[in-house]
């Protein structure tokens, strides 16, 4: 066996999800499962939504990263921790690392949503900027890994980030009982490995697919290829889900589990955050639109089905907000 392949961590499995939910009790928000009757008519179909957008820090993201965090040593902790993300996962790791006392170093891209940035810095997150289109933001995270001590926690290929994320999914079947079928929204994939973790463990029955902004379908390309397909950073409104590639760890999960990806336009996720606001009084942020987004076009069939959504977050600024909902014209 090689170093590389010794030093790789196993992948997680359902008892971490349950670890997870152990760790994060009392912290992370239990969050509700929503109904609509008009998205009920639209679909024909019965919808729950689980909103995450009323998550700690507005996201999912806040259970993984604090899940990783709290599993580490206390010489870990001390040292403290090193991440990169767009803005959700940054968030997460910058308040779960306030809560435990544990410094964070946060490198984020200088395109990254302005209510982002500011979240993070407002959660004491040590903000480090780059170039995502130029810069290879690994890299420089590996960097500062091994300059000054700190554990890497990336924002989806770590097990403890993704079972953390399938805790979102055990509430939800847990709460709204058996699905048919599972919609979560998909960029790196740890929010999508952990909840098919959880849907097969708890409801083997339930399909579980993963949905893209079709500019960025690397892991359709990916899941019908059965290889790890990298693109370039893709260009949508879900910045969420400009990631390039899947990880060694999401990868293998999705594809053993995961029934299909599919894609939506940015146009169908500005739908679906207006309905949203109109309809359900909710902010949902475009990434957190995908898997709505999924059911609203039929891009996957679920009439006559019972269907679980996430809404993964709703961490979007009010100008932004206020820009994508507006009427046409």
């Amino acid at each position: 066996m090689t170093d590389a392949a010794a030093s790789k961590p196993s992948l997680p499995t359902y008892a971490d999800v349950e670890a997870a939910a152990l760790r994060i009790k009392g912290v992370a928000h239990h969050t509700p499962v929503l109904t609509s009757a008009t998205a009920n008519r639209r679909t024909d179909a019965s919808l729950v939504f689980k909103a995450e957008n009323l998550q700690r820090m507005g996201a999912f993201k806040f259970r993984g990263g604090y899940n990783a965090i709290a599993a580490l040593s206390p010489e870990q902790k001390r040292a403290g921790v090193v991440t990169y993300s767009s803005g959700n996962h940054a968030q997460a790791i910058a308040l779960a690392g306030k809560l435990l006392g544990v410094p964070t170093t946060i490198i984020m891209p200088e395109d990254a949503p302005v209510a982002k940035v500011e979240a993070t810095q407002a959660y004491g997150g040590e903000i480090v900027r780059y170039d995502r289109y130029s810069q290879d933001r690994l890299a420089i995270g590996g960097r500062l890994a091994a300059e000054r001590g700190l554990t890497v926690i990336p924002p989806y290929d770590h097990p403890h980030v993704i079972a953390g994320q399938g805790t979102a999914t055990k509430e939800l079947i847990e709460d709204a009982g058996p699905l048919d079928i599972l919609l979560v929204c998909l960029g790196g994939g740890g929010l999508l490995a952990g909840a098919a973790l959880a849907a097969k463990a708890l409801n083997p029955g339930c399909r579980v697919f993963g949905v893209e902004p079709e500019a960025g379908n690397d892991g359709q390309q990916s899941f019908r290829s059965g290889k790890i397909v990298k693109i370039a950073v893709p260009k949508t409104i879900a910045d969420g889900a400009q990631t390039a590639f899947l990880g060694d760890l999401t990868f293998p999960i999705i594809q053993a589990l995961v029934e299909d990806i599919v894609t939506v336009s940015d146009a169908a996720l500005i739908d679906a955050m207006r309905f949203f606001a109109e309809r359900m009084k909710l902010v949902v942020e475009p990434t957190g639109c995908l898997a709505a987004a999924a059911a609203f076009t039929g891009a996957v069939p679920v009439a006559g089905k019972r269907v679980g959504v996430i809404l993964s977050g709703g961490n979007v600024d009010l100008a932004s907000f206020a820009r994508f909902i507006a009427p046409a014209g």
